[in-house]
């Protein structure tokens, strides 16, 4: 019998390689990034971009603080961290999976019998015939030990194994993508906040000059060399000029909130900045665009991704082929416990069982090709990721050069429309011209003065997202700055 299932299993195991065919090609799955110029907009003689040191360009401790804050106190990255958490949980599971499962039990009860027969008994006449009954409770104990193990015949554990490592590896990467959104986000919520406090603090500019438009109206009014006109004129412009200041500090709190909420806080529109915004040197750009590959954590992950989804279709190819299954048991049972442990009374077996797919409605076939379509879809989103990357990238560069462009023309801007406000304000005082006149060149100054806030908070803003797609790093041993919560 036993010569008979030995020929059996060699019978199974011949007909695999047909049915190798019948699984098809083994898979093969690779992230291969799109083909980048032999010379693009980033390259220059640096040969690498700075890692973690990106924020030290500003020059500013309290960001550096903020940034720590965030990166300790946000819950999103919260979130990730137990994410990776559980990944890593999981890739041990499945690698648990793949070792001998051993099982024992034990069990202990009791058995009740009733019994009824017949018995003699001396009568008169002599033995007399009586029925007997009797109920009999013994205690059971019993003992058992099982283990069974699935062989890898043919990679389909390993490739689960390892797909869920890949998992891990993905998982890994978009924390470490968050942490560096995150610090980018933090960073340019503090720039943001500074220049809506700057934004604000023009607007309290524009109401100081309206007022004082007003009084030189009223007193040329006063004089009779000015109408009811200018002087309502210049009194509207005063009240616009206070309309201006509360939408401001409408912005102003929402970027306050905005920034406290990244740093884990409370938003109680508590924190402070001094409107500074920075003055930023040329971008040195890095040499090649396929350096990026290697650094951005999120193609990290697409291209781990690429890896599972592979290692998932191949596993799923293989589900189409037999799998071996050995399993083992011992177990004793007896009326004395002592008996239970007796190895002479223990019985013992093992079976090797293979087992093969012949017919499950072509589910497994819809199961191989779903998961070699979902294969080559992370090949697409790969590339993808990697073209965006190079796009942000790209972008940024060009917009520095844009932003630093209209820095320097809002510069002469504002230094021309303080000389032209100067001038206007002498020869409206002296009546040589109309009040319109005069609140078009302090308009001219005011403009010149927001646009250039605005040009260094976007070129600044813009330089940490360019860190940001190239994958900067994230900002490591920040200064101790305090930055907690004041009150004005």
């Amino acid at each position: 019998m036993a010569r008979s299932g030995v020929l059996l299993s060699m019978v199974l195991l011949a007909g695999c390689s047909t049915m190798s065919g019948i699984a098809g090609d083994p898979v093969s799955i690779t992230a291969e990034a799109p083909a980048a110029p032999e010379g693009w907009a980033a390259s220059a003689s640096a040969p690498a971009a700075p890692q973690a040191d990106w924020l030290a360009q500003f020059n500013d401790p309290v960001m550096e603080s903020l940034v720590a804050e965030a990166l300790a106190a946000n819950p999103g990255l919260e979130s990730r961290y137990y994410a990776v958490q559980a990944a890593r949980a999981a890739a041990q599971a499945t690698y648990g999976r793949t070792l001998p499962n051993i099982s024992a039990s034990a069990s202990a009860g009791a058995t009740s019998n009733y019994f009824e027969g017949a018995s003699f008994a001396e009568g008169e006449d002599g033995p007399v015939a009586v029925t007997v009954s009797d109920r009999s409770t013994d205690p059971t104990f019993g003992l058992g030990l099982d283990a069974s193990w699935q062989a890898d015949l043919w990679g389909r554990v390993g490739a689960g194994v390892e797909a869920a490592r890949s998992d891990l590896d993905a998982s890994e990467a978009d924390l470490a993508a968050a942490q560096l959104s995150v610090a980018a986000q933090t960073a340019i919520a503090w720039i943001n906040l500074n220049e809506a406090v700057a934004q604000e603090q023009v607007a309290v500019q524009t109401l100081d000059s309206r007022v004082r438009t007003k009084d030189i109206t009223e007193r040329r009014f006063a004089r009779g060399v000015a109408d009811a006109l200018e002087v309502r004129t210049a009194r509207s412009a005063i009240a616009s000029a206070e309309a201006a200041i509360a939408s401001r500090q409408q912005f102003t709190g929402n970027a306050v909130r905005s920034l406290e909420v990244l740093a884990g806080r409370y938003p109680a529109n508590a924190l402070e900045a001094p409107a500074v915004l920075p003055q930023l040197d040329p971008i040195v750009p890095i040499s090649s665009p396929m350096d990026i590959l290697a650094r951005r954590p999120d193609i990290s992950a697409s291209e781990a991704r690429v890896v599972s989804a592979g290692l998932r279709a191949e596993q799923a190819r293989l589900a189409l082929l037999p799998s071996l299954q050995l399993t083992a048991s011992l177990s004793s049972s007896d009326t004395d416990l002592a008996d239970a442990f007796d190895p002479q009374r223990i019985a013992a077996r093992a079976i090797a069982g293979l087992t093969a797919p012949l017919f499950n409605g072509g589910s497994l076939a819809a199961d191989r090709d779903a998961a070699l379509s979902r294969a080559r879809g992370s090949m697409a989103d790969y590339a993808s990721t990697v073209l965006a990357a190079w796009s942000e990238v790209e972008d940024a560069l060009a917009a520095d050069a844009f932003l630093a462009r209209q820095e320097d023309a809002q510069l002469v801007a504002l230094d021309e429309a303080i000389e032209a406000e100067d001038l206007a304000t002498r020869q409206y005082t002296n009546g040589l011209i109309t009040i319109f006149n005069l609140i078009d060149a302090q308009n001219r100054r005011l403009s010149s003065e927001s646009n250039l806030i605005s040009a260094r908070s976007a070129r600044a803003s813009n330089r940490i997202r360019y860190h940001l797609a190239l994958g900067g790093g994230v900002p490591v041993a920040p200064a101790a700055t305090d930055v907690s919560p004041q009150t004005p």
